[in-house]
């Protein structure tokens, strides 16, 4: 630790806020990826609906500017920083400054850094995504405490040095979506030909989708993951170790009735993420939420000419159109049945595959390189900010020293 930092309790720094809310205070939403905003400027931003709390209006916490809020999904993110007045639900806790010599601007990037993560996570082995962690529990870790200027030349140093990632960032991001819609448009071009043959049930053995059940979580030693839409990437089913899992018999009960065979095409039918969809290329027996559904094509259909047949804009723009919308949006097994489909002979299905392949192989390799660049400027984002929050690099100088 520098020399003049010190580390405080928790409770040394921060204070636990119960006010209750006001009349006239606006409703918040914290959110890991834009802090906390007003519920209507955050549905307006990321287009999701949010559930409204009417009943307990007048039952909520009251949030003061340069607070925080500790959410349900904090021991993932991180605690957020409110720079707006307002109220939060009662399951959040409130925390605010003890005193002057707590930076807001500061503790923004500490409470928010991998290494404050991690060390939040280490505290209780029972955290799971919608469940909050207490004022106790947020008391458990201590916290780095800089001289006052100090704090304040970091935040300044961090403001500048993540703008400057976040633009290449945002670059990166943009370039994959011209890249995606070049990708989306040679697609669409092959497998959008011809006359509408079918309903795409006709040309099915079968469809279904994952459980429905809830099942309780348990340890990855000796349990089996319970896959989702977030397993549907990149048009394969990838599990990177961060999925939820489930005992065996509720593992065995779950694929009991039925699962994703070699050549089934999942479908993502429930989120944000409605249309990923993916070739199953794996052989062992996996569960699966309800948010993916299975379509096992019929011997006549090329299960890669359906994935390139969904991916295709007019079957995308039939699921938007058939989706219904609550607090996330869904399509039923029923209506995706109904979508129509191009299906062509067998063997100018495969010719259609092939030329597709060699079309866009160039443009998958570039989306690739670019996804890469963006995770290289995330890891170095995130090592950035734990590195200042620690005093393991000088920013007196106004840069790393």
């Amino acid at each position: 630790m520098p020399a003049g930092w010190r580390v405080v309790p928790a409770k040394g720094a921060f204070i636990e806020r119960r006010e209750k809310s006001g009349p006239d205070d606006v409703h918040l939403t914290p959110s890991q990826s834009y802090g906390v905003l007003p519920q209507n400027e955050y549905m307006r931003i990321t287009g999701n609906r949010v559930v409204l709390n009417l009943e307990g209006q007048d039952n909520m916490k009251h949030v003061e500017p340069d607070d925080f809020v500790i959410h349900l999904r904090s021991f993932q993110g991180g605690i957020e920083w409110s720079g707006v007045a307002g109220k939060v639900s009662m399951a959040y806790t409130v925390l605010t400054p003890r005193n002057h010599e707590v930076v807001p601007e500061f503790f923004r990037w500490v409470l928010k850094s991998e290494g404050y993560i991690q060390e939040i996570r280490s505290t209780t082995d029972q955290l799971r995504d919608g469940q909050s962690i207490k004022y106790s529990t947020f008391a458990k870790v201590p916290l780095p405490l800089p001289p006052v200027d100090e704090q304040r030349r970091i935040a300044d140093f961090l403001d500048a040095e993540t703008a400057e990632i976040d633009t290449l960032i945002a670059e990166q991001e943009r370039f994959i979506d011209l890249l995606r819609e070049r990708r989306d448009a040679v697609v669409s071009r092959a497998v959008e030909t011809g006359p509408l043959v079918a309903s795409l049930g006709l040309v099915l053995e079968g469809m279904k989708d994952g459980t429905h059940g809830s099942f309780e979580r348990t340890g990855p030693e000796g349990g089996f993951p319970l896959l989702g839409a977030r397993n549907v990437m990149g048009s394969q089913v990838v599990i990177d170790g961060a999925e939820s899992y489930i005992s065996q018999a509720d593992h065995d009960s779950i694929v009991s009735n039925g699962y994703p065979r070699r050549g089934d095409v999942l479908l993502v039918i429930v989120g944000a993420t409605i249309g990923k969809t993916a070739v199953h290329e794996r052989d062992e027996r996996l569960s699966f939420q309800r948010s993916v559904a299975f379509l096992r094509p019929a011997e006549a259909l090329d299960p890669y000419y359906l994935w390139l047949q969904i991916q295709g804009r007019k079957f995308q723009d039939e699921l938007r159109l058939r989706a219904k919308v609550s607090a996330q949006p869904g399509i039923y097994l029923g209506d995706v049945a109904g979508i129509p489909v191009h299906v062509p002979a067998l063997e100018e299905q495969q010719e259609i595959v092939g030329l597709v392949r060699a079309q866009t192989q160039r443009i998958d390799r570039l989306m690739d390189e670019a996804a890469h660049n963006i995770a290289l400027s995330k890891e170095r984002r995130s090592a950035l900010i734990t590195a200042a929050v620690t005093g393991q690099i000088g920013v007196s100088a106004g840069r790393a020293g």
